[in-house]
Formats: C-alpha cells, sequence, structure tokens
C-alpha cells in the first residue's frame, strides 16, 4: 500500500530483456534512499508497485512481466529517464495522499498543459472505463503522484499541479503527447461492483422488469 507522496526522482540506469516478454528495471535511487534496499520489498515506480530482486545503496533492480509493461508506461522507458519513487506505507506512518495500491488501471495521455504563473492545469484523454472510476474533487494517482480531480468528462479529466509537486516529481518534465499509469481511488472501483452486484441480484427476482 502506498500513498501517493513521491520520495524523489529515481535515474533509469539500465534496462536489460529478460525473454522476449520480461524486462530488468535498474534504478539509481542516490539522494532518493538512503539505505539498501530489502530484498523482496515492495516500491512503486511511476505508480507501478514492483518488487526489488536486487539491491546496493545506489542500484535497485526491479523485474516487469508482460502484463505490467502491457498496462503501464514502463516499457517506454530508456536509459537517463527519470522515474518517480515511493517505498510502501508503514502502519504508523502519516496517510497524506490517499490510499494507492501501485496496481495500474491504465494509461491516459496528456492532452493539453496550460501554465497559470507557476502552477500548472494538466487535461488527460481517458478511456470511459476509467473515467467512470473519476469524480470532480476526488482522488487519482498520475504515475503514481496522488492528486485531485479537477473536472472529469467522459474521455478526458484534469488536474492543478503545484510548483512544488513539479519540482519533486516527473510531472513537471511531461509534455503534451506523454503517456502517463493511471491508478483510479480503490473505493470507487469496490462502490462500483458492488452497485454492479445489487442490480444483478434485483434483475434475478421473479417478477423484475428488465430494464
Amino acid at each position: 500500500m502506498f500513498t501517493g507522496l513521491v520520495e524523489g526522482t529515481g535515474l533509469v540506469a539500465d534496462l536489460q530483456p529478460e525473454g522476449d516478454h520480461a524486462l530488468r528495471l535498474c534504478i539509481d535511487v542516490s539522494g532518493v534512499f538512503d539505505e539498501p534496499g530489502s530484498l523482496g520489498e515492495s516500491v512503486a515506480l511511476n505508480g507501478c508497485c514492483l518488487t526489488v530482486v536486487a539491491a546496493d545503496r545506489r542500484i535497485w533492480q526491479f523485474q516487469a512481466g508482460s502484463e505490467t509493461l502491457s498496462r503501464t508506461n514502463l516499457g517506454t522507458l530508456s536509459r537517463g529517464d527519470r522515474i518517480n519513487l515511493e517505498r510502501a506505507l508503514k502502519a504508523d506512518a502519516r496517510l497524506g495522499g490517499h490510499f494507492v495500491t501501485g496496481h495500474i488501471d491504465g494509461a491516459a495521455e496528456i492532452a493539453r498543459i496550460d501554465h497559470e504563473g507557476e502552477w500548472v492545469h494538466m487535461r488527460f484523454l481517458v478511456s470511459p472505463e476509467l473515467s467512470r472510476l473519476m469524480i470532480p474533487k476526488g482522488s487519482v494517482a498520475i504515475d503514481g503522484v496522488s492528486l485531485t480531480l479537477v473536472d472529469v468528462a467522459e474521455t478526458e479529466f484534469s488536474v492543478a499541479l503545484i510548483p512544488h509537486t513539479l519540482a519533486v516529481t516527473t510531472l513537471g518534465l511531461r509534455r503534451v503527447g506523454d503517456r502517463v499509469n493511471i491508478e483510479t481511488d480503490m473505493l470507487g472501483k469496490y462502490v462500483l461492483k458492488l452497485m454492479q452486484g445489487t442490480q444483478t441480484h434485483l434483475l434475478s427476482l421473479p417478477g423484475t422488469p428488465n430494464v
């Protein structure tokens, strides 16, 4: 479990193909994490929860399979790219963002970037399957960053980014057309599933009209 409060940006030091459908990501975490990673611990990379498979004080290694590469932007990374990093939430830590699982639902494309002084307003194109789980002033994780939704339509949504977020995450480096990872609010997913189950149950009752 994560919060969406990115701890810093790491540097992609190396990308090593493993077979035809997997990739080993070697991330330089210098300046972000001060101690060696623990084997088996969870870290969110651009919001995607991956497991540390090897680590020293500078380079932490992760493996990404075909499902992860197809659903996220990790497969588009190149050596030298910056990537958002967050270690898993401790049980006694403050929850400053929102509950983020690290399980990416899909991708969105940056459609527009508007500057308002030091602030930035970003608008994204997204599928209706994802937008139906978003509400204005609700929460969304974009490349692992916990943000508040400004407005939501069927195929797009927008957020406002403060200078601090632009400075300490990769969102300040993003350009129109870039693909970003999206995780919708987990509470919305549970509510939707419960509502669908209730509707299915009601329709199965004798004498219930089809609607």
